[in-house]
């Protein structure tokens, strides 16, 4: 018998199909992948096992007997824990605060009771092997990587239970190494083997094809809402899934040579120094796309914001001219565009509908008259944009927050390609993205660098570095330790290079 079965779910939006026909089951010490595109329906099937949304129609049975979740709790004492890829946290409360978000504090004669539980949110942080976070540190001075650490220990928190309440022993991850480096993602692949080793059952989604193959025993793929395939994942390959999921043949998503860097020097960076990054020096070229790498310490989560913004020392020169008032706004005017990584927090307006969202940074040209916004080519512009990223969405008047985590995400993407920058600024880009939607991204940004921009990648994947750089820049403790070609690398190689092995 299953230890969760989910039969012919269906559900609709407003009439649009968001699961036509979804069926899989989870085996008690199993991992098993979901896999889709983005829009395939993988996020609406995990809030529907999380609470968060009722099913129209079809079955979902626990241990064989027929369940329906009309709320987080309900499914949350059946014995479900959900890892989400966005945070959903609480930058001004304390690490364990942000752990016990949603549930009961500790208490004692009635009073909130600290020590507990900040020895409560220490041992659930224990349980990935996390000692370098203290409870009680102010969650906003945390990288995001470190976050999306805390945020998993959440999910392993040890409850004061209610006797009728069952323990976890179903775990659903929804793109949980997103915003991880690798020595992250090996820490938490470990506590995924205990558990599947004590018989929890995983549910593991991801875009991440390596690391599917790698830590799941079987794979399920949704497209347009419908099953396509049950497969054991040693009987499948990657091109097969790449197939399943697309409806496209795997090798027209084959990887393009990187640019070649021809072009003179549209941005310059020369001693850039603030709390967290030392002495970062390096020049873009027109035509580049330029590769950052390192591990969780290095200091690539405030790269890109720190040169859009004045820091405590350091020039920066556009052109070979100096940019000394640099800000947000500045950086947008000049030409210099940005995608940050943490999209619901830092990057998108949720509450708007897409075309405000792309238009929002190039009010300027979009004024007519310097009076009033000219919607015609606000929306001409963002149904360009959506053609052009492939943006699955009911129309240019969707609310961001209704769409997929990828879709999201190249929303943001579309925002910032849209005023055809000189020099593009991206932190995590892929994230969360499927796999044709991937390429698309990067025929896109070669599109780009082609035409002349200089482009910055800041990623934590090994691959996407390789495929699109010329060269590469390897951060180290807040500093650039080396730079060289890209050319003869692999990801092992560079992931030894990120550790500190010598570059002969």
């Amino acid at each position: 018998m299953s230890l969760l079965s989910v039969s012919h779910l269906r559900k609709s939006y407003d009439g649009a199909v968001a699961l036509a026909d979804a069926s899989f089951d989870l085996k008690a010490g199993e991992t098993h992948a979901l896999m889709g595109e983005n829009g395939a329906g993988k996020s609406t099937l995990i809030k529907i096992l999380a609470g968060a949304v009722s099913h129209d129609s079809g079955d979902i049975r626990l241990d064989g007997a027929l369940v329906a979740f009309r709320a987080p709790h309900e499914a949350h004492q059946h014995g479900l824990r959900f890892i989400h890829q966005e945070l959903n946290t609480v930058p001004g409360l304390s690490v364990a605060e942000n752990i016990f978000l949603g549930r009961p504090y500790p208490s004692r004669y009635g009073a909130i009771c600290w020590r507990a539980l900040n020895a409560k949110a220490r041992a659930a942080l224990a349980t990935l092997g996390v000692e370098h976070i203290a409870p009680n540190a102010p969650l906003a001075r945390l990288s995001v990587g470190d976050r999306m650490l805390v945020k998993i220990a959440a999910a392993f928190l040890e409850d004061d239970a209610k006797a009728s309440a069952r323990p976890a022993r179903i775990f659903v991850m929804d793109e949980p190494t997103a915003a991880l480096t690798g020595e992250e993602s090996e820490r938490l692949f470990r506590i995924i083997g205990v558990l599947r080793n004590s018989g929890c059952g995983i549910i593991y989604v991801s875009h991440r094809l390596d690391e599917v193959m790698a830590i799941t025993d079987r794979i399920s793929v949704l497209r347009d809402g419908r099953a396509q395939a049950t497969l054991p994942t040693t009987a499948t390959s990657k091109a097969q899934l790449i197939e399943l999921m697309t409806g496209r043949e795997a090798s027209e998503f084959a990887p393009a040579a990187a640019p070649a860097t021809t072009g003179p020097i549209v941005l310059s960076v020369h001693g850039l120094n603030n709390a967290t990054l030392s002495d970062i020096s390096f020049d873009l070229h027109r035509g580049e796309i330029l590769g950052f790498v390192g591990l969780a310490d290095a200091g690539l989560d405030r790269l890109t914001r720190s040169l859009i913004s004045r820091a405590q020392a350091g020039q920066v020169r556009l052109e070979g001219k100096p940019w000394s008032r640099r800000s947000p706004s500045s950086a947008w005017a000049r030409g210099i565009a940005s995608a940050p990584r943490e999209r619901r927090a830092e990057g998108l307006l949720l509450s708007q509908d897409i075309a405000s969202n792309i238009a929002l940074p190039h009010l300027s040209w979009l004024n007519r008259w310097r009076v009033m916004l000219d919607r015609r080519a606000e929306r001409a512009r963002a149904e360009e944009m959506r053609r052009r990223v492939r943006l699955k969405a009911t129309g240019l008047q969707q609310k961001v927050r209704e769409l997929s985590g990828g879709n999201q995400q190249k929303v943001m993407f579309a925002r910032a390609v849209a005023g055809n920058p000189h020099v593009l600024l991206l932190d995590e880009p892929t994230r969360g993205v499927d796999v044709g939607a991937k390429f698309d991204i990067y025929e896109l940004l070669r599109e780009l660098a082609s035409g002349g921009a200089g482009i910055v990648v800041v990623s934590s994947d090994h691959e996407e570095i390789l495929h699109l750089c010329t060269r590469v820049a390897i951060m180290r403790d807040g500093r650039i330790a080396t730079t060289l070609p890209t050319h003869g690398l692999n990801p092992q190689r560079l992931l030894a290079l990120c550790y500190g092995e010598p570059t002969g």
